[in-house]
This record gives C-alpha cells, sequence and structure tokens, in this order.
C-alpha cells in the first residue's frame, strides 16, 4: 500500500497547535482536569468517591497541544453519563499501566489486553483497528518478511506500546537482535525515521494525519501487518473497582455504543466507512 492511503481512511481536519505541549502538560499535572455532571445516576457507578482517568498523547487519540480528540470526547461523555466526579491528567502510556496495576489510577482509554493486562485492568470494549508498517523508502522493505533479512532495519516503537499478532512478533524477534529503538510518543519516532535513525515504525489510523504531511509521505511506503482487527477499549483498574463497579462502568460504554454515540465521536475524525469500521465490531466477552 502506498501514500494514497491516507486520503481515504481519514477525514480533512485540519488540527493547529494552540499551546504547546509541554506547557499544557505541566498545567495538567499540577492541576488536573475536574469533570463531574451532576449527582449519580440511579443504577450506574458508585460516585461516593472523585476517581482518576489518564490520557495519553497519541495522533487523533488526544493532542495535548490543541487538547482535542478521540479520547477526549470519549472521555467527556463517559464522565456525563456516569454524574461522578473524574479528575483527568496526561500521562504517558509506560506510566498509565503501572498506575493501573498498582490501583492508583482508576481508568485510560483506548488500551489493549494481553494475559498480563488481564491480571489487573479489566476493559470496556469501544473499537478496533489493524496495524501497519511505516517504512523509509530507501529501506529496501517491500514486504515484512524483508525485515529480518535487512541487517540494518531498525524498528522504533512507543515504550510499552503492544500491538496486533505478526507487529507483536516483530517488536519482539527485532528486540531479541537489538534492532528496537524505544521512544516515548510518536513525535520522537517520526523525527528518527527521517533522520533515518530507524528505518521503521508501527502505526495505526490515528496516525495517518502527521503521516499525510509532505515530508512524511514523501519518504515512506506502509505495508499491512495481514493480522485483524484489535479491539481497544476502556482500561479499568481491577485493584481500584470492584467486580459489580467494574460491570457497571462496562453498561455506561455498552450504552454509547449501542445509542451510537462512539460512532458519532469517530465521524468526527474519520470517514464514515473507516468510522463504521472501527466502531461496528463483535465485542469481545
Amino acid at each position: 500500500m502506498g501514500g494514497s492511503i491516507f486520503s481515504r481512511l481519514f477525514r480533512n481536519r485540519a488540527v493547529r497547535a494552540c499551546a504547546s505541549a509541554a506547557t499544557l502538560f505541566t498545567a495538567l499535572l499540577a492541576s488536573p482536569l475536574s469533570h463531574a455532571a451532576g449527582p449519580a445516576i440511579a443504577g450506574g457507578p458508585d460516585c461516593s468517591r472523585p476517581f482518576t482517568l489518564a490520557l495519553h498523547d497519541h495522533g487523533l487519540l488526544y493532542s495535548a497541544a490543541t487538547d482535542t480528540g478521540i479520547d477526549k470526547d470519549f472521555a467527556d461523555e463517559l464522565i456525563r453519563r456516569s454524574g461522578c466526579k473524574v479528575n483527568v491528567s496526561l500521562m504517558s502510556r509506560a506510566r498509565i499501566w503501572q498506575l493501573i496495576e498498582s490501583g492508583a489510577l482508576d481508568f485510560s482509554l483506548s488500551g489493549i489486553t494481553n494475559p498480563d493486562r488481564d491480571k489487573f485492568a479489566a476493559f470496556a470494549w469501544y473499537f478496533s483497528n489493524k496495524y501497519y508498517l511505516l517504512v523509509r523508502k530507501d529501506a529496501g522493505i517491500n514486504q515484512l518478511s524483508d525485515v529480518a533479512r535487512n541487517e540494518r532495519f531498525q524498528l522504533g516503537v512507543i515504550r510499552s506500546f503492544r500491538y496486533s499478532s505478526n507487529a507483536n512478533r516483530m517488536v519482539d524477534q527485532l528486540a531479541a537482535a537489538n534492532r528496537v529503538t524505544l521512544a516515548g510518543g510518536l513525535e520522537p519516532l517520526y523525527e528518527a525515521l527521517l533522520q533515518n535513525r530507524i528505518q521503521g515504525m508501527i502505526m495505526e489510523p490515528f496516525d495517518y494525519p502527521v503521516v499525510e504531511e509532505k515530508r512524511i509521505r514523501d519518504a515512506t511506503n506502509i505495508i499491512g501487518f495481514e493480522d485483524p482487527s484489535v479491539t481497544h477499549g476502556l482500561i479499568m483498574s481491577r485493584k481500584a473497582l470492584s467486580p459489580a463497579e467494574l460491570d457497571k462502568w462496562r453498561a455506561l460504554v455498552n450504552g454509547m455504543l449501542a445509542d451510537g454515540t462512539v460512532l458519532r465521536i469517530f465521524r468526527k475524525y474519520f470517514n464514515a466507512e473507516l468510522a463504521a469500521a472501527m466502531v461496528e465490531f463483535q465485542s469481545k466477552p
């Protein structure tokens, strides 16, 4: 697949930075955003204490520079429906998983699971997507099998991220050969790719608007991993929330899916076809 895939996948929405990410990050840490929608809803979650929810800066999911994104819209609606007070902050993905496991953080968004995470986190699924390998055109990578044969190929990944089966297999094999570079987010990876310090990185639909920028598009190609879509959801700490409360929050998410709210959120950022494909999935048990 070539660069033309981008124009077919996302809506033409210009995302302009209205504040520096660093400034907003500092402000969020110093004074977490507090959301409350009013009295607790009958039969809904127990709102007797304030909750915590962390966003992570990742393309269209959330932009710290503009305080916008799919996760932000989803969180606002989830909080409104719960009737609970929720303190929202910005963290790295690695830190989020650590705090979810310890019980110091109640929620995060757009998470995927694996056997280790299932031990300490529960999920309420609300979308799915596929993963792609973004490679430099001059790296000589035309198919996935070329990666293993090219000993100079260095892969960039975001610290603590996991992906689909074939993507994870590639990451693990290259990591064992010391051919993986870790970063805290997308931007350092894009810069490393353009400077040829890495020759490829793993991406998903939320990253396409950035990749559409001419300097990146002109230098790269995209290769599909040929994996099924991976479900993503609300991440809930098993240590912080009882099984009964997990079910109540899951019911809120299911309600947002059932009444079309999640689809409307995704259609703000993607074309109708892709939005429907991502949201109208067969939920995991």
